[in-house]
């Protein structure tokens, strides 16, 4: 089982822990805060309260045996500080949040695998759901690709993926497929995903596609509704 340590247990590092814990992962939370340390301690394998900055500290907790380690502290001489520690410590895969581009850019050249900037990303994503509202999520992937939730065009609507030629024609791939169903005795719809969906499926109203593709090509996608 891959373990994980969480440093830093705001809103973002809370979040991540728990759902890596409701997962079936071992997690280690840490945070300068007993009040914080105390919320989380049933919510996760472990939760301790010391300051992260101390190595022996850290090492005591074990958390050189981690897989990864995740440095979710906005404040950007901590977060550098632990960041550095951790590196030195040997742990392979450092995840680390940044506040800024500037402190992006640091963290990458001192060890950090993976920058996250869960507030821009967020915005981000929320701004492409308001410009076009037949969007309901977009993630992107580099610069000129992206993961988009769409709402099915009107024109999709009672065809199969066979007959769209979706990939052909807009340069896209439909890697999913949202519905509501209603099973057997059941009163309320609930939503189904099917992954890798089939190519005589056909498309019904309200269905939502998860495409990925060019930006170039999504646009396009978008100009259908």
């Amino acid at each position: 089982m891959r373990q994980f340590a969480v440093i830093g247990l705001g809103r973002f590092g809370a979040s991540l822990a728990q759902t890596l814990s409701k997962k079936g992962k071992e997690v280690i939370g840490i945070d300068s805060s007993e009040q914080i340390v105390q919320e989380m301690s049933e919510m996760i394998s472990q939760a301790v309260c010391v300051d992260a900055r101390d190595d022996k500290a850290l090492k005591a907790l074990g958390v050189q045996d981690v897989d990864v380690a995740v440095v979710a502290i906005g404040d950007l001489e901590a977060s550098i500080l632990i960041t550095l520690t951790l590196k030195g410590m040997g742990i392979k895969e450092i995840v680390a949040k940044a506040m800024s581009d500037d402190h992006k850019t640091v963290l990458s050249k001192i060890g950090a695998t993976r920058i996250v900037m869960p507030e821009r990303d967020m915005g981000h994503r929320v701004a492409n759901s308001l410009v076009s509202p037949q969007v309901l999520d977009h993630i992107d992937l580099s610069g000129d690709s992206s993961i988009v939730e769409i709402i099915s065009p009107p024109d999709f609507v009672g065809k199969t993926l066979r007959e769209l030629d979706i990939r052909a024609k807009h340069g896209i791939n439909v890697i999913a497929l949202k519905r509501k169903v209603k099973g057997l005795g059941e009163s309320k719809e609930r939503e189904k995903i099917e992954v890798a969906p089939k190519a005589d499926e056909a498309i019904k109203a309200d269905d939502v596609l998860v495409v990925i593709g060019s930006n170039e090509y999504i646009d396009k996608l978008k100009k259908k509704h």
